[in-house]
């Protein structure tokens, strides 16, 4: 008798998770299809990456493995979003054995082990695009940068059980130049304009 009650709580709190993932599923995107709260950003299913001419021949792409971001959002306001972010630079992957000297050399990882953003305005420019400008502090230098978003997806997820969570997802590219926050090194072989990919999804608190 234990069991199956314990069965039919189970296949209820299935039941409410499924519905409410399939009711959250249609919502087109756009300002108001995200809810508002504070936001946090799910490190399992995020990335950020950047492109850098090698030689004048290919791009090398290298990644991060260790950030943190969060913001507060009211879907009345987008553009008055705040964003803060951080990277730990000491977590760059270059898919090789050179990852200490990359960190060191071209990211002073040693004296510099963080890298911050903080947004200053968002300016939205369609229903599922925007400009975040913020203020960049890399190896010690604090530049303004503007990257392009784009809002990739607003759900609510069937994880964690039993009630899931409501989650939103967006796309962030720019293009920095590595010389402005002091990275130097070997110029002759490695370009110094960098392009940076972040994929993030954000978990409602």
């Amino acid at each position: 008798m234990r069991r199956s009650r314990s069965a039919l709580a189970l296949g209820l709190a299935l039941a409410a998770v499924m519905a409410s993932v399939a009711a959250g599923a249609p919502v087109p995107l756009g300002p108001a299809a995200v809810p508002a709260g504070h936001y946090v950003l799910d490190n399992r299913h995020a990335s950020l990456v950047a492109h850098v001419m090698h030689e004048h021949v290919s791009y090398y792409v290298l990644r991060f493995d260790r950030m943190r971001a969060s913001f507060d959002y009211d879907p009345a306001h987008p553009e008055a979003t705040k964003l803060v972010a951080s990277v730990d630079t000491t977590s760059l992957d270059v898919n090789g054995d050179w990852a200490e000297s990359f960190q060191r050399q071209f990211l002073k990882a040693d004296r510099f082990p963080q890298a911050t953003f903080a947004s200053t305005q968002v300016e939205l420019t369609g229903e599922t695009s925007a400009k975040m400008t913020g203020e960049l502090t890399l190896m010690g230098v604090t530049r303004p940068v503007t990257f392009d978003v784009t809002l990739t997806g607003s759900a609510h997820e069937m994880l964690p059980l039993p009630f899931g969570q409501r989650a939103v997802g967006f796309q962030a590219v720019t293009t920095i130049r590595r010389s402005t926050f002091g990275s130097t090194a070997f110029q002759v072989l490695v370009g110094d304009e960098v392009t940076l990919t972040i994929e993030a999804e954000f978990d409602k608190q």
